[in-house]
């Protein structure tokens, strides 16, 4: 018998009896998602807007009692469709406050959902709804819709696919696809038969429940399905507010809804701290709308402010010149200041006045085209992030930190505090994580944000654990202060022929560092030498060609210039000169490189959603281009099929140049 067939019996209580209804943890609290959203409607009601969402220009808010009604509503719709305690559901699409509802009203019938990420292709779209049993899909337009059609026929257990932007949708004959107001019709009249049933299922959830399942990016196989519990996430949250004085915050919520950094920051912590969420338009109008809500509380990844500083850098040398002097003289006193800060060296009254001077002339006025003048705190993760880059950004007066986690952890290991901030560590381990090196050198931890499991996959999970602690898979060891420094992934920490130790993500991250660089391979396990492929960032080397009149048809074009092969030779020679600072890693200066003809690309498999290399099938795929580069030739012919996001494919060819780096003239 469905739910819809089998509500729970009773009358309903009052709003003011919320709290009365919640599932408690073991200390008397609220423990799901879900109760502690009754618990937030309860207390800010009408009087506080629970999230925004842009669109067609104009910010639309819901109050925490409007959004109560929609997720309820939803819910409730859910159930006359069936929907049943442990199914779950596949969220796909930019993020909107309908997909957020869309996971509150899963959790609170006891059900799971699972972020796909928007821009994944249909076949991976297809293992991860086959593999989770999803029976339900919750998409945002035509797009996502088109590939869940697509792949329903291998999905035998998927039922529903419902859409939240109508338009596009009209003629589509599938009964199975069903309107989001569609269903929050169904669920009004489910909602006068059944007044009690919403807050009955609500009841019945437990802190130990899944309140979501993300799939990691699978750089080296297929996705496994990370499960974390409502406890994981609560917990965490509970603690990271209380770690760093958060209070009401806002935040915007335009990183993927598959990640887990989106679910924690942008659904986790909003519904456990209150915070008012805010949707931008689109992915395009993300740092228009960032300017607009001006955040408290931000997270980015090291691309997105690498993006921020080379727009700032670009819009300066456009400036006149009496703007370009002031604001290079202010930067080189700000960094200066920076970085006596960061050795514990004071400042002088005629410093900081200048640097006040420079606050009201320069970092002010740039900090609020950013949009980030009210940020009290920022984090960045994922990658190491460039020393320059760290710096500039905390030299304008942000609280730009540092951390280090993972999905399985529901984030948070390690995390730098306000005054400890260091660009070559990520702090040391957050107060309720339990963190250790491994005799051969790799982290480990123990939290109460420690995941389930792997979905189906027993054997994964038993290998990723040392008694109680998770194997992290990255090399790395804590220093004399006690931070927390991350040098590779253990298993891609191997040796060059002479027994030079080789640190591929190393050299690697120092590439990135440059803004003419975005993505970068380096080879050299069990070679007599390092090399690279690289790919350069095509807007801010495409600027640097447009000020020097350079013409250009494109990405494969542009690559290809003999005086682009100059600039990376510059760049990579400055990534040899810092290895000399490294002792362990001196001896793995790059000799040689080729510049990519295309970009990598998840629809070609080259890398994850998430910018992960795929390092096994890149070097078979670019065999030919890594023979040459260990060769004596000075180009190398090839061609590469591109997947486009529809599925179709076009090859490429090209004529590769290879440049000996040697040393600075």
């Amino acid at each position: 018998m469905g739910a819809a067939d089998n509500p729970a019996r009773g009358r309903g209580i009052k709003r003011t009896g919320i709290a009365s209804m919640q599932t408690t943890g073991s200390n008397g609290r609220p423990a799901t998602f879900p109760a502690l959203f009754l618990e937030s409607v309860e207390r800010y009601g009408d009087s506080k807007v629970a999230i925004r969402e842009k669109d067609y220009g104009l910010w639309q808010s819901y109050t925490w009692n409007e959004a109560m009604e929609h997720v309820r509503n939803f819910a409730d719709g859910l159930a006359r469709l069936g929907f049943q305690r442990g199914d779950r559901m596949v969220i796909v699409g930019d993020n909107r406050p309908q997909l957020y509802w869309g996971m509150l009203a899963a959790q609170a019938l006891g059900g799971v959902p699972v972020p796909l990420y928007q821009d994944s292709i249909e076949r991976e779209m297809q293992f991860i709804v086959d593999h989770s049993d999803a029976r339900f899909a919750l998409v945002e337009d035509q797009e996502q819709a088109d590939k869940m059609i697509a792949i329903k026929d291998e999905c035998p257990k998927l039922e529903y696919v419902i859409y939240e932007d109508p338009r596009g949708m009209r003629h589509y004959p599938q009964d199975y696809l069903l309107a989001f107001d569609r269903v929050e019709e169904m669920g009004r009249q489910f909602e006068k038969e059944h007044p009690d049933y919403f807050r009955q299922e609500i009841a019945k959830g437990d802190e130990e429940d899944l309140a979501v399942i993300c799939y990691t990016s699978g750089t080296t196989g297929k996705p496994k399905g990370v499960m974390l519990t409502h406890s994981n996430f609560v917990v965490t949250s509970r603690e990271i507010i209380k770690y760093e004085g958060l209070s009401d915050e806002t935040v915007l919520a335009y990183l993927p809804m598959a990640w887990v950094g989106d679910f924690f920051l942008s659904f986790g912590m909003s519904i456990v701290g209150g915070y008012t969420v805010h949707c931008p338009e689109s992915s395009a109008t993300v740092m228009q709308d960032l300017r607009e809500v001006g955040p408290t509380y931000f997270f980015a990844p090291p691309r997105i402010w690498e993006n921020l500083l080379t727009s700032v850098m670009i819009r300066m040398d456009d400036a006149a010149w009496i703007k370009r002097k002031m604001f290079h003289a202010f930067l080189n006193l700000a960094m200066r200041l920076q970085k006596k800060k960061a050795r514990g060296e004071s400042i002088g009254a005629g410093e900081r006045f200048l640097y006040g001077l420079g606050n009201l002339l320069v970092y002010g006025p740039l900090k609020d085209q950013l949009g980030l003048t009210r940020v009290r705190i920022a984090y960045t993760a994922g990658e190491a992030i460039g020393p320059e880059i760290f710096e500039f950004f905390r030299s304008l007066g942000i609280n730009l930190k540092q951390l280090y986690g993972s999905t399985e952890a529901s984030v948070f290991v390690a995390l730098q505090r306000n005054n400890e901030v260091r660009s070559d560590s990520v702090g040391p381990p957050v107060p309720w994580v339990d963190l250790k090196i491994s005799d051969s050198g790799e982290v480990l931890f123990k939290s109460p944000g420690l995941f389930k499991g792997y979905l189906k996959n027993q054997e994964a999970t038993d290998e990723t654990f040392e008694g109680e602690y998770f194997k992290t898979g990255d090399a790395g060891f804590v220093d004399d202060e006690g931070h927390l420094r991350i040098i590779d992934r253990v298993k891609d920490v191997t040796h060059l022929q002479d027994g030079t130790m080789f640190a591929p993500k190393f050299l690697e991250n120092k590439l990135k560092f440059s803004p003419y660089i975005k993505e970068a391979v380096a080879i050299g396990q069990d070679r007599p030498y390092v090399t690279a492929m690289i790919n350069i960032d095509v807007e801010s080397v495409g600027n640097w060609a447009e000020k020097r009149n350079l013409a250009y048809t494109g990405y494969t074009d542009l690559a290809q210039k003999p005086e682009v092969y100059d600039l990376i030779v510059d760049e990579v020679r400055k990534v040899n000169e810092s290895l000399d600072e490294e002792e362990r890693l001196r001896g793995t200066k790059i000799r040689k490189f080729l510049i990519l003809h295309k970009e990598l690309d998840p629809d070609d498999e080259e890398i994850t959603r998430t910018r992960k290399l795929r390092r096994g099938f890149i070097a078979e795929k670019y065999k030919d281009l890594i023979n040459a580069l260990y060769s004596d030739a000075d180009h190398v012919v090839t061609e590469a099929k591109v997947t486009f996001e529809d599925g179709r494919t076009t090859t490429v060819q090209a004529d590769l140049d290879i440049r000996e780096v040697g040393s600075a003239a």
